[in-house]
Protein backbone atom coordinates (compact mmCIF):
# COMPACT_ATOMS: atom_id res chain seq x y z
CA UNK A 1 0.00 0.00 0.00
CA UNK A 2 1.33 3.30 -0.98
CA UNK A 3 0.15 6.11 1.46
CA UNK A 4 -0.73 9.90 -0.08
CA UNK A 5 0.44 12.79 2.31
CA UNK A 6 -1.70 15.89 0.96
CA UNK A 7 -2.48 19.03 2.61
CA UNK A 8 -5.23 19.89 0.36
CA UNK A 9 -8.49 17.07 0.11
CA UNK A 10 -8.05 18.26 -3.71
CA UNK A 11 -5.69 15.88 -4.34
CA UNK A 12 -7.39 12.93 -3.09
CA UNK A 13 -9.79 12.54 -6.81
CA UNK A 14 -6.87 13.31 -8.64
CA UNK A 15 -4.72 10.62 -7.70
CA UNK A 16 -7.30 7.79 -7.25
CA UNK A 17 -7.80 8.63 -11.19
CA UNK A 18 -3.99 8.58 -11.97
CA UNK A 19 -3.80 5.04 -10.05
CA UNK A 20 -6.91 3.53 -11.72
CA UNK A 21 -5.69 5.07 -15.56
CA UNK A 22 -1.58 3.82 -14.62
CA UNK A 23 -1.34 1.64 -11.67
CA UNK A 24 -4.68 -0.61 -11.39
CA UNK A 25 -4.63 -2.76 -8.37
CA UNK A 26 -2.07 -0.16 -6.65
CA UNK A 27 -3.90 0.58 -2.91
CA UNK A 28 -3.63 3.73 -1.81
CA UNK A 29 -4.69 5.67 1.20
CA UNK A 30 -4.73 9.26 1.63
CA UNK A 31 -4.03 11.40 4.58
CA UNK A 32 -5.06 14.69 4.64
CA UNK A 33 -3.50 17.62 6.63
CA UNK A 34 -4.05 21.56 5.64
CA UNK A 35 -2.78 22.79 8.84
CA UNK A 36 1.03 20.99 7.71
CA UNK A 37 0.50 23.63 4.73
CA UNK A 38 -1.29 26.68 6.92
CA UNK A 39 1.56 26.15 9.24
CA UNK A 40 4.67 25.74 7.02
CA UNK A 41 3.84 29.06 5.06
CA UNK A 42 3.43 31.09 8.44
CA UNK A 43 6.46 29.61 10.05
CA UNK A 44 8.48 27.82 7.65
CA UNK A 45 8.67 24.02 6.31
CA UNK A 46 10.74 23.25 9.43
CA UNK A 47 8.11 24.17 11.87
CA UNK A 48 6.63 21.25 10.86
CA UNK A 49 8.83 18.49 10.84
CA UNK A 50 7.83 16.43 13.98
CA UNK A 51 4.07 17.17 12.48
CA UNK A 52 5.21 15.15 9.42
CA UNK A 53 7.04 12.63 11.41
CA UNK A 54 3.87 11.60 13.63
CA UNK A 55 2.17 11.67 9.98
CA UNK A 56 4.66 9.20 8.44
CA UNK A 57 4.83 7.03 11.54
CA UNK A 58 0.83 6.70 11.36
CA UNK A 59 1.10 6.04 8.15
CA UNK A 60 3.68 3.20 8.32
CA UNK A 61 1.47 1.88 11.50
CA UNK A 62 -1.67 1.63 8.83
CA UNK A 63 0.26 -0.30 6.92
CA UNK A 64 1.81 1.79 4.18
CA UNK A 65 4.92 0.31 2.19
CA UNK A 66 5.81 3.87 1.06
CA UNK A 67 4.85 7.46 1.66
CA UNK A 68 4.45 9.46 -0.93
CA UNK A 69 4.11 14.05 -0.41
CA UNK A 70 2.40 15.68 -2.71
CA UNK A 71 3.34 19.04 -0.81
CA UNK A 72 6.02 20.69 -2.76
CA UNK A 73 6.27 23.04 0.91
CA UNK A 74 7.28 20.76 3.10
CA UNK A 75 8.14 17.55 0.29
CA UNK A 76 12.18 18.53 1.50
CA UNK A 77 10.91 18.00 4.94
CA UNK A 78 9.14 14.51 4.56
CA UNK A 79 12.69 13.17 3.06
CA UNK A 80 14.57 14.20 5.22
CA UNK A 81 12.75 12.67 8.04
CA UNK A 82 12.15 9.44 5.64
CA UNK A 83 14.96 7.68 8.19
CA UNK A 84 12.61 7.74 11.27
CA UNK A 85 9.67 6.53 9.39
CA UNK A 86 11.42 3.00 8.08
CA UNK A 87 10.13 2.92 4.62
CA UNK A 88 10.76 4.97 1.54
CA UNK A 89 9.49 8.60 1.74
CA UNK A 90 9.08 10.41 -1.39
CA UNK A 91 8.60 14.03 -2.53
CA UNK A 92 5.51 14.27 -5.30
CA UNK A 93 7.98 16.35 -7.55
CA UNK A 94 11.44 14.82 -7.36
CA UNK A 95 10.72 12.79 -11.07
CA UNK A 96 9.38 15.86 -12.79
CA UNK A 97 12.70 18.20 -11.58
CA UNK A 98 14.82 15.28 -12.93
CA UNK A 99 13.33 15.79 -16.28
CA UNK A 100 13.09 19.72 -16.32
CA UNK A 101 16.79 19.25 -15.68
CA UNK A 102 17.37 16.62 -18.44
CA UNK A 103 15.70 18.93 -20.91
CA UNK A 104 17.76 22.01 -20.76
CA UNK A 105 19.40 24.08 -18.43
CA UNK A 106 17.08 27.20 -18.72
CA UNK A 107 14.40 26.11 -16.53
CA UNK A 108 11.38 28.71 -15.08
CA UNK A 109 9.50 27.54 -11.91
CA UNK A 110 5.82 28.48 -11.99
CA UNK A 111 3.99 28.46 -8.57
CA UNK A 112 0.62 29.97 -6.75
CA UNK A 113 2.38 29.94 -3.28
CA UNK A 114 5.50 32.15 -2.29
CA UNK A 115 5.98 29.31 -0.03
CA UNK A 116 6.59 26.66 -2.69
CA UNK A 117 9.16 28.49 -5.00
CA UNK A 118 12.53 27.96 -2.80
CA UNK A 119 12.08 24.59 -2.04
CA UNK A 120 11.44 23.68 -5.29
CA UNK A 121 14.59 25.41 -6.57
CA UNK A 122 16.67 24.42 -4.25
CA UNK A 123 15.10 20.45 -5.64
CA UNK A 124 15.97 21.42 -9.50
CA UNK A 125 19.87 22.62 -8.02
CA UNK A 126 20.07 19.41 -6.50
CA UNK A 127 19.20 17.34 -9.02
CA UNK A 128 21.03 18.98 -12.01
CA UNK A 129 23.95 18.16 -9.45
CA UNK A 130 22.88 14.94 -9.43
CA UNK A 131 23.33 14.81 -13.19
CA UNK A 132 26.17 16.57 -13.43
CA UNK A 133 24.36 18.89 -15.55
CA UNK A 134 24.18 22.85 -15.34
CA UNK A 135 20.92 24.68 -14.62
CA UNK A 136 19.70 28.20 -13.94
CA UNK A 137 16.28 28.58 -12.41
CA UNK A 138 14.39 31.38 -12.62
CA UNK A 139 11.06 31.50 -10.37
CA UNK A 140 8.03 33.31 -10.89
CA UNK A 141 4.63 33.84 -8.90
CA UNK A 142 1.53 33.37 -10.30
CA UNK A 143 -0.21 36.56 -8.48
CA UNK A 144 -3.76 35.79 -7.73
CA UNK A 145 -4.03 32.24 -8.49
CA UNK A 146 -4.06 30.65 -5.08
CA UNK A 147 -6.73 32.55 -3.71
CA UNK A 148 -9.27 31.17 -6.78
CA UNK A 149 -8.02 27.63 -5.69
CA UNK A 150 -8.61 27.97 -1.94
CA UNK A 151 -12.18 29.64 -3.24
CA UNK A 152 -12.51 26.08 -5.40
CA UNK A 153 -12.40 28.09 -8.53
CA UNK A 154 -9.87 25.33 -9.90
CA UNK A 155 -10.71 26.23 -13.21
CA UNK A 156 -9.86 29.94 -12.83
CA UNK A 157 -6.68 28.97 -10.90
CA UNK A 158 -5.66 26.57 -13.55
CA UNK A 159 -6.43 29.16 -16.64
CA UNK A 160 -4.42 32.13 -14.51
CA UNK A 161 -1.63 29.33 -14.44
CA UNK A 162 -1.74 28.64 -17.49
CA UNK A 163 -1.58 32.52 -18.87
CA UNK A 164 1.27 32.81 -17.19
CA UNK A 165 3.32 29.73 -18.74
CA UNK A 166 2.09 30.78 -22.16
CA UNK A 167 4.02 34.25 -21.25
CA UNK A 168 7.20 32.38 -20.75
CA UNK A 169 9.00 31.60 -24.24
CA UNK A 170 13.33 31.55 -23.42
CA UNK A 171 13.06 28.18 -21.53
CA UNK A 172 14.40 24.44 -21.88
CA UNK A 173 11.21 23.55 -19.42
CA UNK A 174 8.31 25.49 -17.40
CA UNK A 175 7.61 23.20 -13.84
CA UNK A 176 4.67 23.55 -12.35
CA UNK A 177 5.64 23.60 -9.23
CA UNK A 178 2.60 22.47 -7.16
CA UNK A 179 0.56 19.56 -7.78
CA UNK A 180 -2.60 21.46 -7.95
CA UNK A 181 -1.42 23.46 -10.87
CA UNK A 182 -1.43 20.05 -13.00
CA UNK A 183 -4.86 21.14 -14.69
CA UNK A 184 -3.30 24.21 -16.45
CA UNK A 185 -1.69 21.59 -18.81
CA UNK A 186 -4.72 21.26 -20.90
CA UNK A 187 -4.90 24.89 -21.55
CA UNK A 188 -1.21 25.86 -22.29
CA UNK A 189 -0.44 26.79 -25.98
CA UNK A 190 3.30 27.55 -25.06
CA UNK A 191 6.02 25.04 -27.17
CA UNK A 192 7.98 24.80 -24.15
CA UNK A 193 7.58 21.95 -22.32
CA UNK A 194 5.17 22.45 -19.19
CA UNK A 195 6.17 19.85 -16.44
CA UNK A 196 3.62 18.76 -13.98
CA UNK A 197 4.41 16.70 -10.74
CA UNK A 198 1.22 14.08 -10.44
CA UNK A 199 1.53 11.50 -12.87
CA UNK A 200 5.74 10.96 -12.76
CA UNK A 201 5.21 10.82 -8.80
CA UNK A 202 2.48 8.39 -8.43
CA UNK A 203 4.98 6.37 -11.03
CA UNK A 204 7.93 6.86 -8.63
CA UNK A 205 5.47 5.76 -5.26
CA UNK A 206 4.32 3.01 -6.89
CA UNK A 207 7.62 1.51 -8.09
CA UNK A 208 9.07 1.97 -4.16
CA UNK A 209 5.81 0.12 -3.12
CA UNK A 210 6.74 -2.86 -5.49
CA UNK A 211 10.86 -2.72 -4.73
CA UNK A 212 9.62 -2.46 -1.11
CA UNK A 213 7.13 -5.67 -1.08
CA UNK A 214 9.79 -7.38 -3.06
CA UNK A 215 12.54 -6.78 -0.31
CA UNK A 216 10.14 -7.00 2.62
CA UNK A 217 9.17 -11.06 1.06
CA UNK A 218 12.70 -11.52 0.16
CA UNK A 219 13.90 -10.83 4.12
CA UNK A 220 10.76 -13.10 5.71
CA UNK A 221 11.44 -16.45 3.65
CA UNK A 222 13.73 -18.61 5.14
CA UNK A 223 17.34 -19.46 3.75
CA UNK A 224 17.33 -21.81 0.88
CA UNK A 225 13.46 -21.44 0.07
CA UNK A 226 13.05 -22.38 -3.53
CA UNK A 227 9.60 -22.08 -4.00
CA UNK A 228 7.90 -19.41 -5.86
CA UNK A 229 7.52 -16.17 -3.64
CA UNK A 230 3.47 -14.94 -2.71
CA UNK A 231 2.37 -12.30 -4.80
CA UNK A 232 1.17 -9.78 -2.57
CA UNK A 233 -0.08 -6.72 -5.00
CA UNK A 234 0.94 -3.53 -4.87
Amino acid sequence: MLTLLHTSPVHVPVFDALRDEAHPGLELRHHVDAGLLDRARREGPDAVRADVLAALRQAVAGGARAVLCTCSTIGGVAEETAGGAGVPVLRVDRPMAAAAVAAGPRVVVLAALQSTLAPTRALLVEEAERAGRPVEVRTRLVDGAWPCFEAGDTDRYARMVAAAADGIGDADAIVLAQASMAPAGRFTTTRVPVLASPRPGLAAGAEAVRNGGAAARRAAEPLGHLGPARHTGE
